[in-house]
């Protein structure tokens, strides 16, 4: 594959086959399965999350391992029990659909961003058509959740439909249980074995400002593809850190996207991003590694601080992976940051973070470049 260097272009992925993908399923025993009234009760943890890079974690819903503790910075790992970027999915008939669910933390949203993206849960459904489509999303009060996903759904007379639930992005899961009602059939769907695609970044990977879960643009990408994703976006905190690389080094990914231009400044990622490339190409020769520009400030065209601060990053990125590929690093690439958003500034929330509007255009940036690279 030639390197190439990459920006937006309008691209809509062919996303009729993927009811065709094989699916690994999983019957559900009595003794798996919590009856109380008419709800039967299933425990995600049972059968598993996709977006869950390691098994050895803390706490179930964790992003990072359990020894990570120790080796980065405690803001990298309190920003890890957030679950961003997890996912369960599963077969039902049923006609409503339930979840009870703890929080980690009492902080439900932020001034910027609701409680549905920051500590709701997203429920998506496949079509005929093999698209997942919206079907309803939760509205949390409390660190306790017990609440209505969908109700009143429309008779599944053609069988089973795959539902997909997206966990919350600013806020960590103590446990996650899923409820439909007595007599209704239920599949687990194990998470896929496909490689999948990581994303490492700042706030906006992590999901700021996203309404609801499935906004995120990992979780974008992952439907529009049809492949698992693992986000490992840290808010404020993605830094290109080597000891961070060092634990993205151990995933065994289809793609690397490094996103980290809006948390350091040029002279940070002259020193970064080259030992940051070399630790991964090192532990995957073959395993294709996007550099990704940082996106333009929503109101940098009256703000010459902010064009100056874009302007020095991003000649510092290009020096980066000009040098990488003059030392033969091979299946590089990289993505511009002008076109990541649209330059009319209604795609941001505060200037800084993608409001939906923003998120979907970043993913069209995203999938541009991965299926040119998967072509």
């Amino acid at each position: 594959m030639s390197q190439r260097i990459l920006s937006r272009r309008t691209f809509l992925a062919a996303t009729g086959a993927a009811a065709t993908v094989s699916l690994i399923r999983q019957p559900v025993l009595a003794k798996e399965a919590t009856d109380q009234g008419v709800v039967v009760w299933h425990d995600v943890s049972e059968w598993g999350v996709e977006g869950r890079g390691w098994q050895e974690t803390a706490r179930y819903f964790d992003r990072l391992p359990a020894k990570a503790e120790q080796l980065v910075r405690a803001a990298v790992w309190n920003l890890s029990r957030h679950s961003a970027g997890m996912a369960c999915r599963f077969e039902t008939d049923a006609t409503a659909i339930d979840a009870r669910y703890t929080l980690l933390s009492e902080s439900l949203s932020m001034s910027h961003m609701p409680a549905t993206g920051v500590s709701g849960l997203d429920l998506y459904v496949r079509d005929p058509q093999g698209h997942q489509r919206w079907v309803g999303v939760t509205r949390p009060t409390a660190k306790q959740v017990e609440a209505s996903l969908a109700k009143n759904l429309d008779p599944a007379d053609e069988g089973p439909r795959e539902f997909t639930v997206y966990l919350p992005l600013y806020n960590g899961v103590e446990k996650l249980e899923i409820g439909v009602p007595k007599g209704a059939t239920f599949t687990r769907l194990a998470p896929r074995q496909e490689k999948p695609l990581v994303f490492y970044g700042t706030s906006i990977m992590h999901g700021a400002c996203a309404s609801r879960p499935g906004m995120a643009i990992p979780s974008i990408v992952g439907r529009r593809l049809n492949r698992p994703t693992i986000n490992l976006g840290f808010s404020g905190n993605g830094r290109m850190e080597a000891e961070v690389a060092k634990l993205l080094a151990e995933l065994d990914a289809e793609m690397y996207l490094i996103d980290c231009l809006p948390n350091i400044n040029g002279t940070q990622v002259a020193e970064r991003t080259e030992p940051l490339v070399h630790i991964l190409r090192d532990a995957h020769p073959e395993t294709p590694i996007v550099l990704v520009e940082d996106r333009t400030y929503g109101n940098a065209h009256i703000y010459k601080s902010s064009r100056e601060r874009h302007a020095g990053s991003r000649a510092a990125l290009k020096q980066a992976f000009e040098n990488l590929q003059r030392d033969g690093v091979q299946h590089l690439h990289y993505l511009a940051g002008d076109k990541l958003l649209s330059d009319d500034s209604e795609a941001t929330t505060d200037g800084s973070h993608p409001n939906d509007l923003g998120m979907m255009q970043y993913a069209d940036a995203y999938e541009t470049v991965i299926q040119g690279i998967l072509s």
